[in-house]
């Protein structure tokens, strides 16, 4: 009995010592995977793939999208650039005008110099550029009409039309570049204003100086299609200060359709700071320039320089309404008067 319980003791030892050395024999064995499990287990690390090629891509399309920001300000710094060089090159452009016309007529107008010393009389007095012309000047270009006590003519820079239907014309008004403003007050537009190779108003005050003899006023105009028509009034006159610079005109006749400057005849000017119209409204507000306004416009040649012609708003535009009607703005127009007996 002894000997059976020794032997029970020695096997329960070596049970107890076995199952310390490799517990793991009670442990259960691994469940395999079913095929389910594995595939969820795919689809996991996939969408995981996904995700990390969303954000890549998340990432590219934001450096994308401020690449093109910054393409796009520098696209329009570079249009703000050719609008600037743009405007540059019409400046330089006048200037180069000026230039070539100046190096033409020089020698003239040295001899024109030379001849003011022996001005004495009323015949040989350079009074305007019908006078230069008389004297063979027949070149177009800007000169110096020398000041004269016998006429009480101060010195005055003029451009001369030596060419246009037999030439001798004085331009009192031009618009080609819209590089000057002509909503101006009383005064500039008294005085005159602008660069006498580009756009300019000669000056009220000189204008009526000039027009103190029977005048002829000839108005030309181009539009934006390259058209080109033309005004003349056999008669011109711009009264003094003392009579706000009333217009009277003569008949009318040449080729740009109705007649849309005799609406303004018997007119005073008008200015932004003097309001002469004979309107309840501010003309020369609402239009944007100095002008023979009545009620307000049938004309506007001293208006706002309109690039391409249209203008619908505000019917401020350089207008001729016989011509285009209110809401074309013409590309270029000159003023010019002459003796209306004057022989070429």
């Amino acid at each position: 009995m002894l000997k059976k319980a020794l032997s029970a003791v020695t096997w329960l030892c070596i049970f107890i010592v076995a199952f310390v050395s490799h517990p793991v024999w009670l442990q259960k064995s691994p469940k395999r995977k079913t095929p389910g499990q594995l595939k969820v287990a795919a689809c996991c690390e996939e969408v995981k793939g996904l995700k990390a090629q969303i954000a890549n891509l998340s990432n590219l399309l934001s450096e994308l999208s401020q690449k093109q920001e910054k393409d796009w300000v520098s696209v329009v710094m570079q249009v703000m650039e050719l609008e600037s060089s743009s405007k540059r090159l019409e400046v330089r452009l006048t200037e180069a005008e000026g230039k070539y016309s100046e190096i033409n007529n020089q020698i003239d107008i040295m001899q024109l110099q030379a001849a003011q010393t022996v001005t004495h009389t009323s015949a040989d007095a350079i009074y305007d550029c019908s006078s230069l012309h008389q004297k063979n000047y027949r070149i177009s270009g800007v000169y110096k009409l020398p000041p004269d006590d016998f006429l009480g003519s101060p010195e005055l820079e003029v451009f001369c039309d030596m060419e246009t239907s037999g030439g001798g014309w004085t331009i009192i008004q031009r618009r080609k570049s819209g590089l000057v403003s002509f909503y101006q007050d009383w005064k500039q537009y008294t005085q005159g204003f602008g660069s006498i190779r580009g756009d300019f108003w000669l000056g009220n005050e000189h204008i009526h100086r000039l027009s103190q003899r029977p005048t002829r006023l000839r108005v030309e105009m181009e539009d934006w299609e390259g058209n080109m028509r033309y005004a003349e009034y056999s008669h011109f006159v711009l009264a003094n200060e003392m009579n706000s610079y009333r217009l009277f005109l003569g008949n009318y006749s040449g080729n740009v359709g109705n007649d849309a400057l005799f609406y303004h005849n018997n007119t005073v000017f008008s200015t932004k700071d003097k309001d002469n119209d004979n309107c309840l409204d501010k003309c020369a507000e609402l239009r944007k320039g100095g002008y023979w306004y009545n009620c307000c416009t049938d004309s506007n040649l001293n208006g706002v320089y309109y690039r391409f012609g249209e203008h619908n708003k505000h019917l401020d535009g350089i207008t001729w309404y016989g011509w285009h009607g209110s809401t074309y703005s013409l590309k270029r127009v000159e003023m010019k008067i002459r003796p209306e007996d004057y022989k070429h």
